[in-house]
């Protein structure tokens, strides 16, 4: 018998042999999760990977991460069942609940529910130092990559833009992809809304100068004027190598959602799990800072699971929740 051929037997083994206990936790739990993320290169995928390795050792069983285009795809696959688990936008979710956004074709998503705050997403913009551009303005007829056409920015940035009065030639694809392009010069700027530090960013740094291209203060206004769910956020100075000064821009939050039919009991333990492990979801991505219970104030959007509404009651009253 040859070595995969053993690999394959073998893995069929503890799939199908081994007894239900050995592959999930509790009986009338599903006997594997599946986590929708986003794409290589992106804070999602970072993410993704950290807590699906947390979530199969502290709720022994399976967790997998699944490379998705982001909020739009990962709402779609909660809702056909596909996944159980998925990242969202509050912008995206919003759209997917009241069904208004073009990209749900009118249908109401309804199958989401919040679990846990993941982190802020600013909307950022890079260019080489060499490009001569200067501004978001000097994007106009610029070639600028987004991102997937299903993520944050590909759903939001075509709009900024529009609201901007500004013209680029966009371009979609995988942030990986994209960041490669930048450094190929086929690329003029990446925009993006992603937690901080965002992996392709920090990896462009370590091979070229970049400037980062601060919205103006009217840019701000006129983006929060147009699009209601945007927040005020900031990245931090010294995010990335050369970013000196705090970098002012508007945002979305991202929560990690359930589908609402699963038990009260695993979502409640998957709460404990990120909650309780704080430091362990800062090395997966240092953008989890934010992963903490106060913030599940700022979903205003979606209800939450009831296994997650659980874990927040009875934490409140030992002081481990603020913020409410």
């Amino acid at each position: 018998m040859t070595t995969t051929l053993l690999r394959i037997v073998m893995i069929l083994a503890a799939v199908f042999i081994l007894p239900k206990a050995a592959r999930s936790a509790e009986a009338h739990w599903p006997e594997t999760l599946t986590i929708g993320t986003g794409s290589p290169g992106g804070t999602y995928y970072d993410y993704g990977e950290g807590l699906a390795r947390l979530l199969t050792r502290k709720l022994s069983m399976p967790v997998f991460m699944r490379p998705t285009e982001g909020p739009t795809e990962n709402i779609k696959l909660l809702e056909a069942g596909e996944i159980q688990l998925a990242f969202v936008t509050l912008g995206v979710a919003q759209q997917a609940w009241n069904g208004t956004g073009e990209w749900t074709g009118g249908k109401q998503f309804r199958a989401m529910r919040a679990i846990f705050p993941m982190y802020d997403t600013p909307f950022q913009f890079m260019v080489l130092q060499d490009s001569g551009i200067l501004s978001v303005a000097d994007l106009t007829d610029k070639r600028v990559g987004i991102g997937p056409q299903g993520g944050t920015t590909g759903i939001y940035m075509p709009e900024f833009f529009k609201i901007l009065k500004i013209n680029p030639t966009i371009r979609t694809g995988s942030w990986s992809e994209l960041a490669a392009a930048m450094r190929a010069r086929t690329l003029d700027a990446l925009a993006v809304g992603a937690g901080v530090p965002f992996p392709e960013f920090a990896e462009l740094e370590k091979r070229n100068k970049v400037r980062y291209l601060a919205l103006t203060a009217s840019q701000v206004v006129a983006l929060r004027l147009a699009i209601p769910e945007l927040g005020p956020s900031v990245v931090p100075a010294g995010s990335y190598p050369s970013l000196t000064r705090h970098y002012q821009t508007v945002g979305l939050y991202n929560f990690a959602v359930a589908h609402r039919t699963l038990p009260d009991d695993l979502v409640y333990a998957i709460a404990e799990a990120v909650f309780a492990n704080h430091d362990e979801m800062m090395q997966n991505h240092s953008a989890a800072a934010d992963t903490v219970p106060a913030n599940f104030t700022r979903n205003t959007i979606l209800p939450f699971h009831d296994g997650a509404a659980r874990w927040y009651y009875n934490n409140s009253a030992s002081g481990v929740v603020r913020g409410d």
